[in-house]
């Protein structure tokens, strides 16, 4: 009986720092994206070279798809200004050292000066490297 106990105890222990685990790993996805959003709000290349992966692949819902050194670009040199980024309804799945973000991606800004409001779905694949979560690949789709 008392190695049944130990057992159960045991059981409940491990559920329980798997629960905070991947709570933590919520909490830090949310804040990368936060963190992502404002960097390209704010055309700030160092935050937004230190969140994302080296190999990264940034897809576009034109179809058009970026390198990192592309994306980096685009942003801090393109011609659209984004004023405000809100990711809507976003959920997470985590697999090990990998996770799937989805959401409804809503932005201002303007595009060659022209006010301009974007709606579209996002796909993000976060990369944990180094203990931190990294931007590895996004693709948007037309809603």
């Amino acid at each position: 009986m008392k190695k049944r106990n130990f057992l159960s105890i045991l059981l409940a222990l491990c559920t329980v720092i798997v629960f905070a685990q991947s709570n933590n790993d919520q909490q830090q996805l949310d804040t990368a994206v936060e963190e992502l959003y404002r960097a390209m709000v704010d055309k700030d290349g160092k935050t937004l070279e230190n969140l994302t992966a080296k190999d990264l692949t940034y897809g576009h819902s034109s179809g058009k798809i970026e390198d990192k050194p592309q994306y980096l670009d685009a942003v801090l040199n393109g011609s659209f200004e984004f004023s405000s980024i809100v990711p809507e309804g976003q959920n997470i799945h985590i697999s090990g050292k990998t996770a799937i973000v989805r959401h409804i991606f809503v932005a201002e800004g303007t595009d060659d000066g022209e006010p301009t409001d974007v709606r579209i779905g996002v796909l993000l694949i976060y990369q944990k490297q180094g203990g931190k979560w990294k931007l590895l690949a996004r693709q948007a789709y037309k809603l």
